[in-house]
């Protein structure tokens, strides 16, 4: 199992979905450049005010919205698939075709994103700059096309050399 370099790909695109399950995907920004929002998978975290009028005392810590909590499922469904896939190494047809849908998810899982940057960005009134850390969904996308075309080319071998027999 771990000799083979689809193996490798399905562990780096799993390790790429979690790492972004945990960190924040967006910064919404008013006019002035005051963070607004941090968009995470699960919520978007709204700050308080900063300081409180009796002296150095931060004021709570803010709010969190579940509003994108599609992001985040996504985000659990397709690192879970990418681990089960890794297991399905004796059956490469379905662990092919499991590494493409996962690759299909998270194509999918930026049209949310982009969904729910339009319509938290409607709410806020606010500006959206992204994060770096909203890259691994592609990262991991792009691993498991590798691992899916590396999974078919085992298949193809082992059934040159069936023919060979």
């Amino acid at each position: 199992m771990w000799q083979r370099l689809q193996t490798l790909w399905l562990v780096l695109a799993a390790l790429a979905c979690v790492a972004c399950l945990c960190l924040p995907v967006g910064i919404f920004a008013d006019e002035r450049g005051e963070t607004v929002g941090t968009l995470y998978n699960l919520w978007v975290h709204i700050p308080a005010p900063t300081l409180l009028s009796e002296g150095p005392q931060l004021a709570t810590e803010g709010t969190h919205q579940f509003t994108p909590w599609a992001l985040f499922a996504i985000l659990v469904l397709t690192a879970s698939l990418q681990c089960l896939d890794i297991c399905l190494f004796k059956h490469r047809l379905v662990q092919s075709r499991l590494a493409l849908f996962c690759a299909l998810l998270l194509v999918a899982w930026y049209a949310v994103y982009g969904l729910f940057i339009w319509m938290l960005g409607a709410r806020y009134d606010a500006s959206f700059q992204p994060t770096p850390w909203a890259a691994f969904p592609a990262i991991s996308c792009i691993f498991s096309y590798l691992a899916f075309r590396l999974i078919l080319k085992d298949e193809m071998l082992v059934r040159s050399l069936d023919r060979l027999r």
